[in-house]
């Protein structure tokens, strides 16, 4: 059945978080908006309205990580009702000290740094239980309403507050902003997410953050697709940060530049209904790279027309590549991440994300002030056509594996008499198999792939050799840093690894040896009186 924009609003949960998320951001959108008209009226100079900005995007570079990590640790839904809440607590104390004239450019950089903080912990988590909310083949849709609904609140948000806050003063930008928090907490306070039990131990922050970037090293869809994000936002970051300057130079009103933004909104949201009925007739790749291309020549059309009504055309254009590629490839990479580490890979994925976007914007801005904007902007644009080459060496698949949990290996047996920790290691696992001699080269090939996949669920070692005294016989070794680590790796074990389990099966003779050997260390003695 061909899956249409709107089936995943059949789930009401997720139905219920859209609606009220569109209250929420757009009272991010004339919270933003509020912030930088307080900080011109407190007269404190362009450097403080430049760091309002800073001070809205650097929470999301420094605890992007942890987040992600806690986001996997501990229990989702109740994550994002205290960042929730935070938010909302902060929210009501900048309105409150607005309101009575008790404000400071330095109290509103903290205030807004504290905001985006709680929204830095809650992003990775939030996009993490999209899975649970909607099916697997609703992902893309659901992704492209999540960017219509941002749209519409960007369109929206920053027109609503100029009203506000010429009619009612800054402080009601700021009021309403706090208000916005109460749809989302009623509604995450009423989900009831079924609990999800687990046998291993859990991680600790610092190591499950090395675990998401042991995963991303070593699994090569998921590693593959945030290359390829970065590598686009790198180069189409030029247009939205250029586009001011542009917007300048061909109408002196503000506007001509909201106009435009307005135009690349409404494109995003037509984008959305474009990409089912799209995906429907060609690949995932295709699709992809079609709308990076798009991207790429609206781009060097937004340097070459100085015609407002044309570029609204091309923005319009731009707006509908630019959602098209951006849902096809986070609804990829949550389907690519298995649960236990969802929320951290997607961390990863928006710590990228970010990064090409403020390195890209950087550099096409000097190479625009340094040269000219025409020219930065058409290079920018042949830059993003020429990332769909990335095709060639990271397609985007179609169908995407099975990474619901398999855990069927057997328990380890622990001796009665061993005093066990569970950090206790270094643990070294050995495998012997008796290799069919006329398979030797298949089975070696399948281990190199076997080798990924212990390497990303937790192995800080791994090889695999043969015996010379009965060739036929290989010895698979792996080191885990603790007994915890490799109870965790039972559970880290996939439908999808399933499949490579059995080809490695069908090479053997006979049922694999498996043994586990823990570091030995020397107990002290006890002295005796």
């Amino acid at each position: 059945m061909t899956t249409t924009v709107w089936r995943p609003l059949r789930g009401q949960t997720f139905r219920d978080l859209l609606i009220a998320d569109i209250f929420s951001d757009i009272g991010t959108f004339m919270q933003s908006v509020g912030a930088a008209w307080l900080m011109i009226s407190l007269q404190a100079g362009p450097m403080y309205v430049a760091l309002t900005q800073t001070a809205s995007a650097l929470p999301f570079f420094l605890f992007a990580l942890p987040a992600g990590a806690l986001g996997d640790i501990c229990d989702r839904r109740k994550l994002i009702l205290f960042a929730e809440i935070w938010m909302a607590f902060v929210a009501v104390a900048l309105a409150a000290l607005v309101i009575t004239g008790f404000i400071s450019p330095w109290l509103l950089l903290a205030l807004t740094f504290a905001l985006s903080a709680g929204d830095a912990f809650e992003t990775p988590t939030w996009r993490a239980v999209l899975p649970e909310l909607v099916a697997k083949e609703d992902l893309e849709a659901a992704s492209a309403l999540n960017g219509i609904e941002f749209n519409l609140a960007r369109a929206v948000g920053p027109g609503l507050a100029g009203v506000l806050i010429a009619a009612f003063g800054v402080g009601t930008a700021f009021v309403v902003n706090a208000a916005s928090f109460i749809g989302v907490i009623f509604v995450i306070a009423r989900w009831r997410r079924p609990h999800r039990k687990r046998t291993a131990p859990a991680e600790r922050v610092v190591g499950a953050t090395m675990a998401a970037l042991r995963y991303v090293r070593y699994s090569t869809g998921v590693r593959a697709l945030i290359i390829r994000a970065g590598a686009v936002t790198l180069f189409a970051s030029a247009l939205l940060a250029l586009l001011p300057t542009v917007a300048h130079n061909v109408s002196k009103s503000p506007i001509g530049f909201g106009l435009l933004l307005g135009f690349f909104g409404a494109g995003a949201v037509l984008g959305a209904f474009v990409l089912q009925p799209a995906r429907s007739r060609w690949s995932t790749e295709t699709v992809a790279s079609a709308g990076v291309a798009i991207l790429g020549v609206a781009t060097i059309a937004v340097g070459i027309f100085h015609n407002l009504p044309v570029l609204s055309v091309v923005m319009l254009v731009g707006g509908g590549a630019w959602i098209i590629f951006i849902s096809l490839i986070t609804a990829l990479v949550q389907k690519l991440a298995p649960d236990w580490v969802r929320a951290r890979v997607l961390a990863v994925f928006m710590l990228v994300f970010q990064g090409g976007m403020a390195a890209g914007s950087a550099v096409w801005g000097a190479l625009g002030q340094h040269t000219s904007v025409q020219t930065a902007l058409m290079w920018a644009g042949l830059g993003t056509v020429a990332t769909t080459g990335l095709g060639l060496l990271c397609r985007l698949p179609d169908t995407t594996v099975d990474v619901t949990p398999w855990n069927h290996w057997r328990m380890p047996v622990i001796a009665d008499d061993l005093d066990l920790g569970l950090e206790s290691g270094p643990v070294l696992v050995t495998i012997e198999y008796l290799v069919d001699r006329d398979h030797a080269s298949d089975f070696l090939k399948a281990m190199q792939h076997n080798r990924q996949i212990r390497r990303r669920d937790g192995a800080s070692r791994w090889g695999i050799y043969r015996d010379t005294e009965h060739p036929d016989l290989y010895l698979e070794t792996f080191i885990v840093t603790s007994w915890a680590e490799h109870m965790r790796q039972h559970e880290r074990f996939t439908r999808a690894d399933h499949a490579l389990e059995e080809k490695i099966s069908s090479y053997t003779l006979k049922e694999p040896k498996v043994r586990h050997l823990i570091y030995a260390t020397i107990k002290p003695s006890k002295s005796t009186e």
